[in-house]
This record gives C-alpha cells, structure tokens and sequence, in this order.
C-alpha cells in the first residue's frame, strides 16, 4: 500500500519555502510576456533573490534527477549569451540579412564589432527572463520528495485560483490586473493573453484527476473536487474567446480521463466491467451538453470566434508568407532572439499594415527557428526528440507523473503552434515542472545524496 504524503509538510526546506513564494510571485505578476510590463520587474527580481538565497542556504540541487532538462536549459541560455558577443565587422557582415544595416552612414567611422543578434536589447531581455525557469529548476531540485509529492496540488490550486479570476471577468466585474498588458473586458484571468490562458486552465484539466488518484492513494475527498472542475474549466475556456483554446482543452480532457484510467477501474473493480465505461461517457456527455447550454446562450464566446472571423481577416495566416520569406532572408544565422518585431516592420508589406502591430510570428516553432537560426533550429529538434523519447518510456510505465508530464508539455506544444506561451513566466514554470515530471524520479543512494547546506544558513527549516 502507497504511504499518505502530509498535506504540508510540517518542516519544509528551504528550497521549497523559496519555491512557494516564488510560485506565488509568479501567478501575480508573471502572465505577460512583453519586456516593458510591471510584472516582469517582480517576478524576475523574486526570482534572482531566490536564486541568491537557495544559492547560500538551500540543499545543492541534485542534478542526477533532472540532467536532460538541466542541458536543454543551459544550452538555451548559452545560445541566447552567444547572441550578444561582439562580432569582428568582417564577419558581421558576412551574416545573412546584414547589408542593409552594414551599409547604414556611421558619419565616417569604419564598422564597429557588433553582436550577432541584430537588436541586443530585446536578445538581452530574453536571455534575462531565462532566470525564471533555471530558478525554478534549481529549487525544484533541492526539495525533498514528500515536498515534490504535492506539487500537483499547488499547481491544479493555482489554476483553479485564475480561473475564477476569469469567470469574474467574464461576469463583467471588470477586473484588470496592472502588473500585466491585459485588454480591458477581455476574459484572460492572470495573463495578458487569453490564449495563454485558456492553455493553462487546459493544464489543470488534465492535472484534476490525475492530482485525484495521484500516490495510488484512493481518492476521497479529491474525486468529487477534481471532476467538478472539468466542466468549470471546459466552460471557461469556451467563455475565453481563444479558439485555439478549445484545441488544447479537448486535448487535455482526453488525456485527463486516460493517465488515472488504471486507478478508476481498480476503484470500481467491484462493479460491473460496463459501469466505468459509463460513467465515462455520462461525465463525457455531461460536458458536452454544458457546451451546447453555453452555445445557446450565447456565452461561447471562442465558438462565435471560429464561426465569425474571416480566413482573411485572421493576421497569422495573411503574415505566414512574409514570415517564411524572413526565415529563407536571415538563416541560417538567425536574427536574433527577440527581435521578431522590430524585423517584421522592416520587411512588413503594405498590405499588412494595420492601426495594431504583429508583435510575434504566433507559431513559436517558426519565430524560433527566425530567431536563432540553424543553432536554435538543432536545440529545438533535440528538445523535441527528447520529450517524444521520454514521452514514449513514460507511457510505457504505470506511474501517473511521467505521463502527465508528457501531456503537459504536449499542451504546450500544440499551443505554440498558435501562439507564444512559453514566453511567459507562468508558462515557462509549468515547463519545467512537466518536464521534470517526464524526466522521472531517481532513486537516492550514497552518492547521489543532497550537499550539505553551506555554513551560512540551515536547512532544517
């Protein structure tokens, strides 16, 4: 039998104290992704003062449970530092998509080293906002294992947490959270984008009832919680207005109904074989009739979205050419992480232009590969490879975590077709715990024990 985890445990660790406060500054303040916000001036500073204290005072990070997704990270920021070296001009100029800026008038001057990337100052924001997820990373790796036991919860408490701050948007409360660049009566809880939010109301439903049955533990108390929230957060992504929502979402209830499949039969092992199946299709049906309630009461709001706007009026499929024609322009050196915007005006074509700006491509795979070239478009291949290798052993086995951690980073995944979500805090924070979650628990032994704290602070907290 599966021991119980405490709810809380009764002496948390350093490491997990900074997380808590770290987590709880990020869910305020970290739903925005533009460099100029509010927002990011504290969740970045929580983060380096986090950073600092776990660095003092917390475990050492044990990094034999988390070497994959320690790499990937680093070689993510060791490509973004890459990006602000200063460059000879013989082989700045050498760089596809450089003449017009080689042959700009210096007043007389020869040319001046420059960085690889073409607008250091947005390269440098990017680099600076990778603090976040290797913060995370690095106090993640100092919590004990009944401290990472209920993470789920906290997380799934999180979503629950802005999901009722969108229903009271969407009541007409008009709440606006000033941390963020937010549009006024827009349904997007703590984010500034509603797609960003419906992706992570999409995350808690296949968290619900896997954090219900998580431990092998019987469910409880938790069963009726968690499948009372699927129709709360299905609805809320309908009332988001995100039509890419609604992908993500039926993606995450699928899977959500799939991970804890094991535990629900062996909880109804009792009964009849034909009663999971339908229950099953009763809960399933429940849903969908809720859908169509808030289809005829005009409160689908990404529903009416999908149904009214027009192919031609939709600005990521009218700048998907141009897009394409910049990444053939600036590869194979790319050009520049962040500098999506100031490049797209550049090359914009009067067609496009609008009384609004294109501020990203809306598909990241493809701003990615714009951005960092032939580098990013390798480091990207091998993140891929690796969640769909992981993602695969995980399957394979019957623990819940490893496969939530998959499906997770598949929500994502499938968002970025669309959109930009990993650059936000939120969001980067639930990458790294789902990717540690696909990753796998390693098992302790003599060697791979936690370093002692250092002398200057205690652990024992």
């Amino acid at each position: 039998m599966a021991l119980r985890t405490p709810l809380i445990p009764s002496r948390p660790s350093l490491s997990f104290a900074l997380l808590l406060s770290l987590l709880a500054a990020i869910w305020i303040a970290g739903g925005a992704s533009r460099a100029d916000v509010p927002g990011q001036l504290i969740v970045r500073g929580a983060a380096w003062l986090a950073l600092v204290a776990g660095a003092l005072a917390a475990d050492w990070p044990r990094w034999r449970d988390a070497r994959p997704v320690a790499l990937l990270l680093a070689a993510s920021i060791t490509l973004a530092a890459l990006q602000l070296v200063p460059l000879p001009p013989a082989l700045w100029q050498e760089l596809p998509g450089r003449a017009p800026f080689a042959d700009a008038a210096l007043g007389g001057a020869g040319q001046p080293w420059r960085p690889w990337s073409i607008v250091p100052g947005a390269t440098a924001n990017a680099l600076f906002s990778l603090v976040v997820p290797l913060t995370v990373l690095l106090l993640l790796l100092g919590t004990r294992p009944a401290e990472r036991a209920i993470l789920p919860g906290i997380l799934l408490a999180l979503i629950v947490a802005s999901m009722l701050i969108g229903l009271l948007q969407f009541s007409g409360a008009g709440f606006n959270n000033p941390l963020v660049n937010d549009t006024r009566g827009q349904v997007s809880g703590t984010f500034a984008n509603r797609n960003h939010f419906a992706l992570f109301v999409a995350i808690g439903c296949a968290l619900a009832p896997v954090w219900a049955f998580q431990g092998g533990r019987r469910p409880g108390w938790r069963a009726p919680i968690a499948f009372g929230l699927l129709p709360l957060f299905a609805l809320t992504i309908l009332a988001s207005g995100s039509r890419a929502g609604m992908l993500v979402g039926v993606i995450g209830l699928a899977v959500g109904l799939i991970i804890p499949w094991r535990p629900l039969r062996r909880e109804l092992g009792r009964y009849p074989r034909w009663v999971l199946p339908a229950m099953i299709g009763g809960f399933v049906a429940m849903i969908l009739a809720l859908v169509a309630l808030s289809i005829a009461a005009d409160r689908a709001v990404s529903i009416s979205r999908v149904l009214t706007i027009e192919p031609g009026e939709d600005m990521r499929r009218r700048a998907l050419p141009t897009v394409l024609e910049l990444i053939r322009t600036y590869f194979p050196a790319g050009s520049g992480l962040g500098a999506f915007d100031p490049i797209f005006r550049i090359h914009e074509p009067f067609a496009l232009l609008t009384f609004t700006y294109f501020n990203h491509a809306h598909n990241d795979f493809l701003e990615i590969v714009l951005d960092t070239g032939l580098p990013g478009l390798l480091l990207l291949s091998v993140s891929l490879a690796w969640w769909l290798w992981a993602s695969v052993k995980a399957w394979q086995k019957p623990e819940a975590l490893p496969r939530l951690g998959s499906a997770l980073l598949l929500l994502v995944l499938v968002a970025s077709l669309f959109d930009y979500p990993a650059r936000t805090p939120i969001i980067m924070t639930c990458v790294i715990i789902a990717a540690l979650w696909l990753n796998g628990e390693r098992p302790r032994n003599a060697e791979g024990r936690a370093r002692p704290a250092l002398p200057i602070g205690r652990t024992d907290l």
